[in-house]
């Protein structure tokens, strides 16, 4: 095999691997939980 074409598939497997990793990251810290709440809280009313 070509050296690049080994090269460009380390480098795709590591490119990978990180979206998968922030992806989890995201997953843990919350990021995902309520997807439809913060479209509605502008419609929310303030006054006290």
């Amino acid at each position: 095999m070509d050296r690049s074409l080994i090269f460009l598939l380390i480098l795709s497997f590591f490119l990978g691997l990180a979206c998968w990793l922030l992806f989890v990251w995201g997953v843990k810290k919350g990021e995902f939980d309520d997807m439809e709440r913060p479209k509605h809280r502008m419609l929310d009313d303030d006054d006290q």
